[in-house]
């Protein structure tokens, strides 16, 4: 298996965490289950015009899709198929970031895969098709990185109140209050919500509910062992109760029943992509 990363130049790493890259990528299990992270990904599949996805609570029933997609911010988890993810080119956004390449209100896509080429027309079945017929990672990186840049908004059009919300909500792992945010940045609660709705495409709680999920999930992942009405509090849960219920809300599985599968993934060795989880088969 071969794995690259790329950072994109200025200003699109502003917008963009990086560009993943898989290739010869042999999943040891059939299906992945990716967690909800607040973020956009732009995928590219490198030998099929297909992408495969699958729902959290219907394993066994697939929506098809071409092998150019955006996903959008989800609020629970999804299943990929391993089987389609032998060559994959990814762009990894920046909570907020996407909305200034995308060139609409990421709240549309909210819980949504979308075929690139109904945002982007013709244009990017060209660009895949070109990213196909390139051998080197960086080649591939570096045309993708300009067709984002053509596509680039004005840094101006961010909302200054929605960078600093998620600049908050970070810091705070997701337990700041939203009205705290909303008078720091001097706008009413709701339109502060409308803004940042229109940029990160999760309302802030929601947002905030999530990145309070992905802090307790690495916390959990990096114990021995496991003290979880201890975590719940660390981690600004009402009890321990509360924090089985977010945990299985955003990824399909009790806390407990989730470390121990990432705990098994460990001993044995397999490689566990951003945000997966591999399923049992």
């Amino acid at each position: 298996m071969q794995f690259r990363a790329y950072v994109p130049r200025a200003p699109l790493c502003e917008f963009v965490e990086d560009f993943w890259l898989y290739e010869d990528y042999a999943g040891e299990h059939l299906r992945e289950r990716i967690l909800p992270s607040g973020t956009f990904e732009m995928v590219f599949n490198l030998r099929e015009d297909e992408l495969r996805i699958y729902g959290s609570s219907e394993p066994h029933e697939c929506r098809r899709f071409a092998g150019a997609v955006i996903s959008g911010p989800y609020a629970g988890s999804f299943i990929s198929d391993t089987v389609e993810e032998a060559a994959i080119l990814g762009v990894h956004f920046k909570p907020g970031g996407a909305f200034a390449v995308l060139g609409l209100p990421a709240g549309d896509l909210t819980n949504a895969h979308v075929d690139l080429r109904l945002i982007w027309g013709p244009a990017a079945t060209t660009l895949r098709e070109r990213l196909c017929a390139m051998s080197e990672p960086i080649s591939r990186f570096r045309l993708l990185e300009e067709a984002l840049l053509e596509r680039l908004l004005a840094p101006s059009v961010r909302h200054r109140a929605v960078l600093a919300g998620l600049d908050l909500l970070a810091r705070s792992h997701g337990q700041v209050q939203i009205r705290d945010i909303a008078t720091a940045v001097n706008l009413s609660p709701r339109r502060f919500t409308q803004a940042f709705t229109a940029e990160v495409g999760l309302t802030p709680k929601l947002f905030g509910r999530v990145q309070r999920f992905q802090y307790a999930a690495a916390s959990a992942r990096k114990a021995a062992t496991v003290d979880w009405a201890l975590l719940a509090v660390e981690c600004g849960y009402f009890d321990q109760s509360h924090l089985i219920h977010e945990f299985v809300q955003f990824s399909g599985l009790t806390p407990a029943e989730y470390w121990r599968r990432l705990k098994a993934l460990d001993r044995s060795g397999a490689h566990v992509k951003r945000h997966h989880l591999p399923m049992a088969d």
